[in-house]
């Protein structure tokens, strides 16, 4: 294998493959990067077993091969070389050669063949979605999945392709969301679990732009391929029956108030300071006096705090309490100016919609107090 290559070009690469590189690991092999000679470039790749990343570099190729490398070496030793022309070459005894300007490297490197094959994509690209809307709809979503493996079902987010829409829906025990986007084109009928820590990673790699996201999930139907200019994210899936969270979902509504976003997270955030003290409790007393408002208070032993926040409040008044920390994720990641804060009495799932007019519902589990 010998080849050359832009320095800019290929510390890029390799920053944009390392959140696929295990750092907790086995096998030593998943700590490396994937080098391989392609018609015109490049190809690099590191994965956990779980997602693997690979980023098209171009490149000059004089002799096709590949090699692996340990990720955080190679990746030190290009970010520490000027912006020039880097030429790489695997030598007969099993190292890397670089050169660049005056200075030269031997890396140790391990053969190609030890390295996990990465998925082969379908024949037939399953969705596409921008990158924009893409980026909105998970973010929105992923952080409600659950962080322990308890339930292993629930540390996923359920990805449904259905005609010219995709539904992305992720719950723990205490609150769900779910968001919908529109699909550049109709799509085949298609449900899949794809792991939050995915996603996470994809979000890494999404930008706000409106070019799109080719996503194609694999022959075996065990993994979701997620392909973006020069970089491919490839997923495993997460097996099994997503709970049928639509049944907690509520129907009616015997409250609503509509909401200023800021007003409200900045009062719940001061009362979080009290209320993380005590399980994170926060209560709310919704009134219909003068219009409407929403009287927010937090206990402790450490102290008390109370804010009155102005609503406008439709249907009957009442109280609930919530986790405080559930009510600031939501609110901190969608930005809507108003949301509507729908109940159904103390002990009833309260819903959150943002009132900007996209498809997006987030439902949260009420906290049962001392009346």
């Amino acid at each position: 294998m010998k080849f050359s290559v832009i320095q800019e070009h290929l510390a890029r690469g390799l920053a944009v493959v390392s959140h696929g590189v295990a750092s907790r690991n086995t096998l030593p092999i998943l700590s490396n990067v994937y080098l391989g000679t392609e018609e015109g470039g490049l190809r690099l790749v590191a994965t956990n077993l779980e997602i693997a990343v690979t980023h098209w570099v171009p490149a000059k190729v004089e002799e096709k091969g590949a090699t692996t490398i340990p990720a955080r070496l190679l990746s030190d030793v290009v970010n520490g070389l000027p912006n020039e022309k880097i030429d790489i070459q695997l030598l007969a005894d099993g190292r890397v050669h670089l050169k660049c300007g005056r200075s030269a490297s031997h890396l140790r490197a391990t053969p190609a063949d030890d390295f996990p094959q990465v998925g082969a994509a379908g024949e037939r690209v399953t969705a596409r979605i921008s990158q924009k809307a893409l980026r909105t709809a998970l973010d929105s979503t992923v952080f409600a999945a659950a962080g322990d493996e308890a339930r292993p079902i629930l540390t996923g987010v359920l990805t449904t392709f259905t005609g010219e829409k995709a539904t992305f829906a992720a719950a723990d025990n205490y609150r769900i969301a779910v968001a919908g986007i529109a699909l550049a084109e109709a799509a085949p009928e298609t449900s899949v679990i794809v792991p939050a820590r995915a996603y996470a990673e994809l979000l890494r790699l999404l930008s706000d732009v409106d070019e799109l996201v080719e996503i194609t999930l694999t022959p075996a139907k065990n993994q979701l391929q997620f392909k973006l200019g020069d970089t491919m994210l490839v997923s495993r899936l997460i097996d099994g029956q997503f709970p049928p969270f639509q049944q907690v979902i509520p129907t009616t509504h015997t409250t609503k108030a509509t909401i200023v976003r800021d007003d409200f997270l900045r009062a719940v955030k001061l009362a979080q300071v009290v209320a993380d003290a005590s399980a994170h409790i926060v209560r709310f007393a919704i009134t219909t006096e003068g219009g409407g408002a929403i009287d927010i208070t937090a206990a402790a032993d450490i102290g008390d705090h109370s804010a009155h926040v102005e609503a406008k409040v439709e249907g009957e008044g009442t109280t609930i309490a919530f986790n405080a920390k559930y009510l600031v994720d939501v609110l901190s990641r969608v930005e809507s100016d108003q949301f509507s804060l729908e109940l159904t009495g103390p002990v009833a799932p309260g819903a959150l919609r943002p009132l900007d007019g996209r498809d997006y519902l987030h439902v949260v589990m009420p906290v049962r107090t001392p009346s």
